[in-house]
């Protein structure tokens, strides 16, 4: 498993194999992404390496700790999510993982609203909060329950939802910087642009036809993810 862990590149390591990080798991196997769990539970990822066709790569170990990182792949991996049950743990993880690898993107679970400052000041690029999302979504199922069980579908990856919800960057070098939406064939492509992420953080949702596409920008748009592939190659030139 090592050897096989350590031929990786480009992956994701999920700190915590708790009720979070089981969902975690399970929707980056269902969108084929490559990822290694740590947990220092060895009977608890055994168990979940039996739900997995192909079986688990995992790193039994403490997550806080350099060494087990590195055993992770964490130089070669392309994010880190930190999904312990213990803000200060998932502190250190970040820390940690900026430390070890500072081009990865880190996303932290918070369960105390005090610690989310403190996991971005660490080096977290996002942070989420499990109570929060959750209390949302309560509320959201009382007064929208049609719109929640929408939103629902187009994210849940691993639902059998062939429609989903994708960011498509627009490079530099993209055919498409300087043309109106009109202009592209995007919608031609079955593709409907919901919102346009800019360069400076700002969202234009339900940009009109004449919106001038910039190069940084990133595309919301809901697709059916079999034309996703095709989309991104035209976007890219």
């Amino acid at each position: 498993m090592q050897r096989a862990i350590e031929k990786l590149s480009k992956h994701v390591i999920v700190c915590g194999i708790g009720t979070t990080g089981r969902h975690i798991a399970t929707e980056l196997a269902a969108v084929g992404v490559p990822f290694v769990v740590v947990d220092r539970n060895r009977e608890r990822l055994d168990e979940l390496s039996e739900e997995f066709d192909d079986g688990l790569l995992y790193v039994v170990g403490d997550a806080t700790d350099d060494h087990i990182l590195q055993l992770a792949g964490i130089e070669h991996a392309r994010g880190v999510i930190s999904a312990l049950n213990d803000d200060k743990a998932n502190l250190f993880v970040t820390i940690s993982a900026r430390a070890l690898n500072p081009s990865a993107r880190i996303v932290a679970k918070s369960i105390e609203p005090s610690t989310e400052a403190k996991l971005r000041r660490a080096g977290a690029d996002s942070v989420v909060a499990p109570n929060y999302i959750g209390g949302v979504r309560l509320f959201s199922e009382m007064v929208s329950p049609k719109a929640a069980a929408f939103l629902d579908r187009i994210v849940q990856f691993g639902s059998g939802i062939s429609v989903g919800l994708e960011a498509i960057d627009v490079p530099p070098e993209s055919p498409l910087v300087g043309q109106r939406l009109s202009e592209t064939e995007i919608r031609e492509a079955g593709a409907l642009v919901v919102a346009v992420h800019r360069s400076d953080g700002d969202y234009i949702y339900n940009p009109g036809s004449e919106h001038l596409l910039e190069a940084g920008d990133s595309l919301i748009v809901l697709a059916d993810s079999e034309d996703i592939a095709a989309l991104r190659q035209t976007v890219a030139g």
